[in-house]
């Protein structure tokens, strides 16, 4: 699967739809496709330096869209299909956990769950079922994928053709310090 969308990111780099092809592969992979994004960002950004910020941006505006879809059906369907919903991204028990902190602390729930390696689309069911505020939840998803994505864009400006390979081999370290710095916030919040 990796090679194929590598192959395909190749064909993709000259070509004119590159900006909606992206946006819309950032839109599935938020809201149904596992799709490591990185995977097909990263060397778009290496081949096309001088759009970087444009394709961060693509890929920013296609989450914030699959965000809005799973905002709306937690907030519209997540009664009727409860357990459906829950079974496809976790175990019930685990989305209900998720859709009383949102209640709790919403804004730095969403945030949070945007930066560390946890599924996103339970952020998008548990706010829209707990009828968040949806201007928050746009907010709060903005800013998390935009550290992701402009992220990963800095880093490309910085490394250059090496941004794949340190970005292969700091994900963990850095998922680790990022995951130990929302627990802190979450502690001190």
């Amino acid at each position: 699967m990796i090679d194929y969308l590598r192959n395909k990111t190749k064909e993709l780099i000259d070509s004119p739809y590159v900006y909606p092809v992206l946006a819309t592969m950032s839109f599935l992979e938020s809201i149904i496709v596992p799709i490591p994004l990185e995977t097909i960002l990263i060397p778009l950004m290496q081949a096309k330096r001088e759009k970087i910020w444009f394709l961060a941006g693509a890929a920013t505006l296609g989450c914030i869209l699959g965000a809005m879809v799973g905002y709306l059906v937690g907030y519209f369907l997540f009664d009727t299909f409860a357990e459906q919903i829950a079974s496809l991204f976790s175990d019930p028990q685990q989305l209900q956990q998720v859709t009383s902190k949102m209640q709790q602390k919403g804004f730095w729930y969403v945030l949070s769950i945007g930066l560390v390696p946890i599924p996103f689309q339970i952020a998008m069911l548990a706010a829209g079922a707990a009828k968040f505020s949806f201007f928050m939840f746009i907010l709060a998803t903005l800013i998390a994928r935009s550290v992701r994505y402009f992220g990963l864009a800095i880093l490309v400006m910085i490394a250059g053709n090496q941004a794949e390979a340190m970005f292969k081999k700091y994900k963990l370290p850095t998922t680790i310090v990022i995951t130990v710095l929302v627990i802190i916030i979450w502690l001190v919040l």
